[in-house]
């Protein structure tokens, strides 16, 4: 039998974003930051992408998208503030890119997003993208081979890591890549998905 690998969360493995000893709870790495002190968040190129199907109750918005929908962060630093305007205040800032974040309003080039803790803010348009990802929950996870109940495991997922989730068909599994190492999730395992939700 093949020997299993484990996989942990980056709070593990090394220091996030400079905030040296600061546990990584659910994943996200922040740091409150006075307004006056804050920088703005980059202007970056390029087009924002859904990646999934609507999910279950959900209603578009003027984008055309829609809401809620999961995305994830396209950078870092990214700053969290607390309306949709360079002149609200920064509450966070985020240093962990590709951290999966929920779209839950929009107003104008600004979204309102939920992380996985729970924490809700605006950021720019432009700091998110479509790339679905999602966080693991709860104790060590078991990354199987196949989506057959009792199938093998070929690596072990810490709470806190991040995978990029290649697809959700219509059932309780996603396929997901972490490392280079694919495999299945149960929905209820990961932080990312919504039930019902078909991902391509």
């Amino acid at each position: 039998m093949c020997a299993v690998l484990s996989i942990v969360g980056l709070f593990a493995l090394a220091t996030l974003g400079g905030l040296d000893g600061l546990p990584f709870s659910l994943a996200r790495a922040v740091e409150n930051t006075p307004a006056t002190q804050a920088s703005e968040v980059a202007e970056l190129v390029g087009v924002y992408q859904s990646g999934s199907e609507k999910a279950e109750g959900s209603k578009t918005e003027a984008s055309g998208l829609p809401i809620p929908r999961f995305v994830s962060l396209r950078t870092e630093p990214i700053n969290l503030r607390t309306g949709p305007g360079l002149r609200y205040p920064v509450d966070w800032v985020y240093h962990r890119r590709r951290l999966p974040v929920e779209v839950i309003a929009e107003f104008d080039a600004w979204r309102r997003i939920r992380d996985p803790d729970g924490t809700e803010g605006w950021v720019r348009q432009n700091a998110l993208i479509g790339r679905r990802t999602a966080m693991v929950l709860g104790a060590t996870q078991a990354l199987r081979r196949s989506n057959v109940n009792g199938s093998e495991a070929v690596a072990n997922l810490e709470a806190g890591v991040i995978v990029n989730i290649q697809g959700c068909p219509a059932g309780p599994q996603c396929r997901v890549e972490v490392n280079g190492i694919v495999g299945w999730l149960n929905r209820d395992q990961i932080w990312g998905a919504y039930p019902n939700e078909v991902v391509k």
